[in-house]
């Protein structure tokens, strides 16, 4: 074959390879969007129907694309993280902080090492510090699915807060303690001194770089007024927090995640409400594409668990399963009911913190502790040889031990969730949830009436316009104490009643008969596409006000 010829089918290869690539890519979105609207229908999270489709993919031996834990670590964790703590409310993480770091430092922590001390026992010449490095990748929960479910299920605030927090805490946890146990693991020696001043000078690094990087975001504030110079800074944030953190050899998950903290909560003078808008529907993408690649991963990462267990009895396989899945599901109950129901029976109160979770709380937190990817990026990540060359004991079991924890909490835990929700009867009041949004609004429209009132006094408006504008506070005002009217008080909690359905209802179908009719103008060539994209928007925005029917 002439040498031209060569380089022409070696190219022709390489596009046939990308295209191959790009084809699997677009079927696996494909699978997303089935996987979306198939869980709507059953009425579960979409994490599990992916979870599935990807263990019933990895059944049919096609090609599949291999988690790499450099890549997961570094393209996919901080976006999540990043989007998670953008929605996260940081008052009130400081208003349960007791709870929460109890949860995502404490917790984690005696976890890893309830489940090293387990399979350290149970498997022959493994060492305590190679086995904390599978009790580090199983320890921190991932909220994903469990907030999803609780979302549907209509979950108290305060246990989204819970769950919420220590899935933004936990991961930093987690993987400071499994570095310092890898290199206890690979070296060959331990020291508890070591291993924790090197643990809080992660913590406390990471900290200091996502404090920075956040303060810096909100110096700049008023250069983001551009929405997609807006929506570049934010999807930049989380990979910029995450190298500074790693390259000053801190905690890269605790900077995100405090960077997104600070953007979540900074006020919005300086941003236009253009930039939030944009912002806020680019993140749900972003969150919603790689989630749902995350969970496809995890059940194709079946063939690879399995193919490097032909050389472990099958008893230290069941074993070690059985102790790394029990440490996990039994650590978490206990400590809850220590932390919780214990200081609840006499009275206990830690200073100033927020009160102890009752029984059914508790049942749900328990519920709650799902695993997710962070347990197989960390797993996978485990190196394969330790320092005198000699490979890293028992990797593959401890791949199938994180595994089964993964797939065990994520289906099981996950499909009884709701069921659990619903039969401990936690439900948030949706309808008190609207009154104090709609009591906010009347706050927000004095405030403006009273602003519009010193303008007019300083000569800043002229009669006229200072009228015009009064008027439409005036109806909006009316049109949201009637909607406060129609809001019932039973039994001393605020509850929907037929009249507020009925509007909200009614309020709906408007604005679909003003769709439709600006459809019909668009289609008779009387309205510019361009001008009806606007009052689109408008009615968009309209309808997002609308109280929703729990």
């Amino acid at each position: 074959m002439r040498r031209a010829d060569r380089v022409n089918y070696a190219a022709c290869c390489q596009n046939d390879r990308v295209l191959g690539e790009v084809a699997f890519v677009l079927a696996m979105v494909a699978v997303i969007i089935a996987a979306r609207l198939v869980a709507g229908r059953l009425r579960v999270p979409d994490t599990i129907v992916l979870t599935i489709c990807g263990l019933i993919y990895a059944g049919l031996q096609g090609p599949t694309l291999h988690l790499e834990p450099h890549l997961v670590l570094l393209l996919v964790i901080p976006p999540l993280l990043y989007g998670a703590a953008r929605r996260s409310s940081l008052l009130a993480i400081r208003a349960n902080w007791r709870p929460i770091a109890s949860l995502s430092v404490v917790l984690v922590l005696i976890t890893a090492f309830a489940v090293g001390a387990l399979v350290s026992l149970i498997v022959p010449g493994l060492s305590l510090a190679a086995a904390v490095v599978l009790g580090a990748a199983v320890a921190p929960p991932d909220p994903v699915a469990a907030l999803s479910i609780g979302s549907r299920a209509g979950m108290p605030p305060r246990l989204v807060t819970l769950i919420g927090g220590e899935g933004l805490l936990n991961d930093a946890t987690a993987l400071a303690t499994w570095q310092v146990a890898v290199a206890a693991a690979v070296g060959g020696g331990f020291s508890l001194a070591y291993a924790a001043g090197k643990f809080v000078l992660a913590a406390a690094g990471g900290l200091v770089i996502g404090a920075a990087i956040g303060y810096v975001l909100r110096l700049g504030r008023h250069l983001l007024r551009d929405p997609l110079v807006a929506n570049t800074v934010s999807l930049a944030t989380p990979f910029l927090a995450y190298l500074a953190g790693e390259e000053a050899r801190v905690s890269g998950v605790l900077a995100v995640v405090i960077a997104g903290l600070m953007a979540g909560h900074d006020p919005p003078s300086g941003e236009s409400g253009a930039a939030r808008l944009q912002t806020a529907a680019v993140w749900r993408l972003v969150e919603f594409l790689l989630e749902g690649f995350v969970f496809l991963l995890i059940g194709q990462q079946l063939p690879t668990v399995l193919r490097g267990l032909t050389q472990e009895p099958a008893g230290t396989t069941a074993a070690a399963i059985v102790a790394t899945l029990g440490g996990v599901l039994v650590v978490r109950p206990l400590w809850l009911f220590l932390t919780q129901i214990v200081p609840g029976w006499f009275g206990w109160q830690f200073g100033d913190s927020a009160p102890t979770l009752n029984g059914r709380e508790v049942t749900a937190l328990t519920w709650a502790g799902t695993r997710g990817v962070i347990t197989l990026a960390t797993v996978f990540a485990i190196p394969t040889a330790l320092a005198n060359g000699r490979p890293f004991p028992d990797r593959d079991l401890m791949l199938l031990c994180a595994y089964v924890v993964v797939l065990v909490t994520l289906l099981g835990q996950g499909l009884t969730f709701a069921p659990l929700l619903r039969l401990l009867r936690l439900r948030a009041n949706e309808a008190q949830a609207v009154q104090v949004r709609n009591e906010a609004r009347l706050a927000a429209l004095a405030s403006a009436s009273a602003t519009l009132d010193d303008m007019q006094a300083e000569n800043e408006l002229p009669d006229s316009v200072a009228a015009a504008l009064r008027d439409q506070l005036r109806q909006r005002t009316d049109r949201l104490k009637a909607r406060i009217s129609l809001l019932e008080d039973a039994d001393g909690e605020v509850s929907w009643s037929p009249a507020l359905d009925a509007a909200v209802q009614g309020q709906h179908a408007m604005i679909a008969a003003q769709r439709e009719e600006l459809i019909r103008w668009r289609d008779s060539g009387r309205l510019p596409d361009q001008s009806l994209r606007k009052l689109q928007h408008e009615l968009d925005l309209q309808e997002r006000t609308l109280p929703g029917q729990p």
